[in-house]
């Protein structure tokens, strides 16, 4: 870092003065340099404009290791990124510029994944690796890569460009679970975590899963390593989320509990297997329903969890429904220490405290009739189904929900 080194006696002058030029670099401490002087950094990119009085003696140094300021270390890193590219740029620098460096991007260990809008500049474009090497250094990062939209097509495959780096691969802690996958092959749905983590306190010894959308295995982990369940059939049409679904089982030791389909869901050949059906895919599981009816025991039945965004709008305060009473005393329902839990608890900032909405009822009956009439055309015999629950994920869009409806599905006996 260049500074401007004076003796002690006119430090002060001296820093009043490149405060006014606007030439002072914030970013670092005052420091003393050998032969008893102070040294003022000051910005590389200003050096040419520097124009001293007379009475100032001083000279230009380099300071190889600056001491951070205080107002440096309190930035936050979006700031920091903010005025490393501020100077990077000098004059060039301006608000439509301002305006594409980001405030928010995801951490994956090295690699920092970028926002869509983010540097969508023509001029930013134009600066080639310095720019990337510049955002990764003041990120803290090793690799880069920016978000794009969601290829078109039922395996929901992101565009992800890796910007700086050699390959796409990480590793994700969550919830005591290492998830690996190549972020520009696979998504990670970080939003989920409050569904994971209910999922992991649910009651699942000694029973057999099948998660007809396994993808890199969000919910069949939580259920292997937290939940206890005994076996898992994990479904998957994606390769690349087969390769890191393979992956992740090794990573936490549990490989041998489960057994990975790479197939469409729909061409599942299972019959009479699992106590527990995972339906996790938005904005819609329907066309797994039959699928998951087939794959319950016949004998016995058990637990749909089916995903489905639902649409609903602003209304006035209702008392709490039936189905808000069916959850609040539900096993399933209940929280780790046994106490039932609000099921918008857990939920994003939108659903925090809200009450079951009409629209979630009406989707919740209708769902659980649907699921009944298939059940019974399947076996040709009646069967009850009952709501358990309705978790309010996250809001998905402007009045679009993502729900998850726990739907106990039994065998009415002779």
């Amino acid at each position: 870092v260049p500074a401007l080194a004076t003796e002690p006696q006119f430090a002060q002058r001296l820093r009043k003065h490149l405060e006014e030029v606007q030439i002072l670099d914030g970013r670092y401490r005052l420091q003393k340099v050998p032969g008893g002087c102070v040294a003022l950094p000051v910005l590389e990119d200003k050096l040419s404009l520097l124009c001293l009085p007379q009475e100032m003696p001083c000279g230009l140094v380099w300071i190889q290791d600056p001491v951070p300021s205080r107002a440096a270390r309190r930035q936050t890193p979006a700031q920091k990124l903010r005025d490393e590219l501020q100077q990077l740029l000098g004059e060039s620098w301006s608000e439509e510029l301002e305006h594409d460096v980001p405030h928010a991007w995801q951490r994956h260990g090295d690699l920092v994944l970028l926002s869509e809008d983010s540097f969508r500049a023509a001029p930013w474009e134009k600066m080639g690796p310095a720019l990337w090497k510049t955002v990764a250094s003041a990120l803290g990062a090793q690799r880069l890569a920016r978000r794009g939209r969601v290829l078109p097509g039922g395996m929901r495959t992101p565009s992800v460009t890796l910007l700086l780096g050699q390959d796409g691969w990480v590793e994700h802690m969550d919830n005591g679970i290492r998830y690996t996958f190549d972020v520009t092959k696979c998504m990670f749905s970080s939003g989920n975590i409050t569904e994971k983590l209910r999922v992991a306190t649910l009651p699942c010894s000694g029973e057999v899963l099948v998660d007809l959308y396994a993808g890199i295995g969000y919910f069949t982990l939580p259920y292997l390593v937290h939940a206890a369940a005994a076996f898992a059939h994990a479904c998957e049409w994606n390769s690349h989320a087969v390769e890191a679904l393979r992956r992740n089982l090794v990573l936490n030791g549990v490989q041998d509990r489960c057994h990975v389909h790479h197939k469409d869901c729909r061409q599942l050949e299972l019959w009479d297997v699992a106590d527990r059906v995972n339906l996790g895919l938005i904005p819609s599981s329907e066309e797994g329903w039959p699928v998951a009816c087939r794959v319950l025991k016949k004998g016995t039945g058990g637990v749909l969890h089916i995903h489905h965004n639902v649409e609903s709008f602003p209304a006035p305060a209702l008392p709490q429904t039936s189905i808000l009473q069916a959850e609040l005393g539900s096993p399933e329902g209940a929280g780790s220490d046994g106490e039932a839990q609000d099921p918008m608890e857990k939920g994003g900032k939108e659903t925090r405290g809200a009450r079951i909405r009409p629209e979630w009822q009406r989707w919740a009956e209708a769902t659980a009739a649907r699921i009944q009439g298939l059940l019974e055309e399947l076996h040709g015999q009646l069967w009850r189904t009952s709501i358990l629950h309705v978790e309010a994920v996250k809001s998905y869009a402007p009045h679009v929900h993502h729900l998850v409806l726990d739907l106990e599905c039994r065998p009415v006996l002779p």
